[in-house]
């Protein structure tokens, strides 16, 4: 799952991008559809509350497909260590998202958090930008 969050301005209109594919076991149960995309607008957060809202809507929707092992690919270096537990949470605003996280995780068997450059999580970045720039033609 290749998840990212995107702002225009921080704070500022933002987006969230998320990109499932199936393979292995997991395609097996799900022979209709590979792939999973999800774009959508969150309102005005910042870079890293868009971040976060990505990762829990990809996480909420890889649940509801049913799947136990799952591997996360985020281009965001501090949302990943925050999530491996490198680094703590000091913001107050992102405690909440990063709790949610971590309790989604905990329904799945096993989970792995990689951090990617930024080229290899253009698609999600591409959805989540397409969101924000949506909104912004409303």
């Amino acid at each position: 799952m290749h998840c990212d969050g995107a702002s225009s301005g921080n704070p500022g209109r933002s987006g969230i991008g998320v990109v499932i594919n199936l393979s292995g076991e997991n395609a097996k149960e799900h022979e209709k559809k590979k792939e999973y995309r999800l774009s959508e607008y969150i309102g005005i957060a910042t870079n890293n509350v868009a971040e976060y809202s990505a990762l829990i809507r990809g996480l909420e929707k890889a649940r509801s497909l049913g799947l136990k092992k799952i591997k996360i690919f985020l281009d965001s270096e501090l949302l990943v260590r925050q999530m491996n537990g490198i680094y703590k949470v000091k913001n107050k605003n992102l405690m909440p998202l990063w709790i949610k996280a971590n309790n989604i995780l905990k329904e799945f068997d096993d989970h792995e958090i990689i951090h990617v450059r930024r080229e290899m999580n253009k698609e999600a970045d591409l959805l989540a930008t397409g969101a924000v720039k949506k909104a912004a033609l409303l």
